[in-house]
C-alpha cells in the first residue's frame, strides 16, 4: 500500500479525534459555567463520537447477537486499543478505566469526559470504585469493564477477575459477556493486538498499512447476577467468551501481556 494512502488513512483519524475534541471542549466550558451535563448524554455523545473512529478504522464489523435492552455490566476480552471504539458504538457506554488513562494526552481528557470511571491499580481503593460502579448501574448507566486487566494477543483467553463484579450483584442488573476476534484472511489478526512494548504510533502505522481486517462482535446470552457469588459469575462469563472465541472450554493460557486500557 502506498505512503499516501497511508497517510491519507491516519488524517481521517486525526479529523476525528479532533472532533472528539471539539466535543469535549463543549462540555469543559459548560462545566466551568456551572451547567451540567448528565451521563446519559455524556453515553450518547461518546457513541456518535466512537461510531466515527470506528469507522475511520481499517476494519470490516460483523456483530452476532441482540443488544441488551435494559442497563447491563459489559464484560470483554480485551486485544487492542480498538476495542474501546468498536465496543462503545454500539450502544451509549460509560468504560472502567485504568487511572493512569486520565493522565494521557487527548485519550485520557476525552475518556473523562465522556464520563469513564477511574480506578488505581493496587492502591486499595476498590471499594469505592465498587460503589461509584453501584450508582452508576443503579442509575440505569451501561458499563463496560475488561476483566482480564489486560490485552492479550488474541489466541488465548486470560483469568477473567471477579472482584468488581459485585457492583452488578449490588445494583441487581445482568451481566452482558462480550466476545470480540480479530480475524485476517480467515485466520487471527497478528496486527491488531497491541500488547508487550508496542506504542499507538507504530501500531497505527502498521494497521493502516496493511488491507482491511475482519472484527466479529458476539454479544452473549446475558447471565443474571442476583444472588449469585462474584467468583462464579466470573468464571462463568469467561468460559462463555471462551467458547465463542474458541469453540471448546479450556483452561485460559498465559500470554504476552499489556496493561489494560480499561479493566
Amino acid at each position: 500500500m502506498s505512503r499516501l494512502r497511508v497517510y491519507a488513512r491516519i488524517a481521517r483519524v486525526l479529523m476525528v479525534v479532533t472532533l472528539g475534541l471539539g466535543m469535549a471542549s463543549v462540555f469543559g466550558v459548560f462545566e466551568r459555567l456551572g451547567l451540567a451535563h448528565s451521563m446519559a448524554r455524556r453515553q450518547r455523545w461518546s457513541r456518535f463520537f466512537m461510531a466515527r473512529l470506528s469507522n475511520a478504522l481499517p476494519f470490516d464489523v460483523t456483530v452476532h447477537g441482540e443488544l441488551p435492552k435494559t442497563p447491563m455490566l459489559w464484560v470483554s476480552n480485551h486485544v487492542s486499543w480498538t476495542d474501546i471504539p468498536l465496543l462503545g458504538m454500539l450502544t451509549p457506554l460509560s468504560f472502567l478505566s485504568k487511572a493512569e488513562v486520565r493522565t494521557w494526552p487527548v485519550a485520557g481528557w476525552l475518556a473523562a469526559k465522556a464520563g469513564s470511571l477511574f480506578i488505581r491499580r493496587g492502591s486499595g481503593d476498590s471499594q469505592l470504585i465498587r460503589k461509584q460502579m453501584t450508582r452508576h448501574l443503579e442509575q440505569a448507566y451501561p458499563l463496560l469493564m475488561f476483566p482480564e486487566g489486560t490485552t492479550t494477543d488474541g489466541r488465548s483467553l486470560r483469568t477473567f477477575h471477579g472482584r468488581l463484579l459485585s457492583a452488578a450483584i449490588d445494583s441487581e442488573v445482568a451481566m452482558q459477556p462480550v466476545a470480540i476476534r480479530y480475524v485476517r484472511d480467515g485466520e487471527p489478526c497478528t496486527l491488531a493486538p497491541f500488547i508487550g512494548d508496542d506504542d499507538l504510533l507504530s501500531h497505527l502505522m502498521r494497521l493502516f498499512a496493511n488491507d482491511r481486517g475482519g472484527v466479529e462482535i458476539h454479544l452473549l446470552k446475558p447471565i443474571e447476577c442476583l444472588g449469585r457469588e462474584r467468583a462464579a459469575l466470573a468464571f462463568e462469563a469467561q468460559q462463555a467468551v471462551q467458547k465463542a472465541l474458541f469453540g471448546e472450554i479450556v483452561e485460559p493460557q498465559r500470554a504476552p501481556m499489556r496493561p489494560a486500557i480499561a479493566a
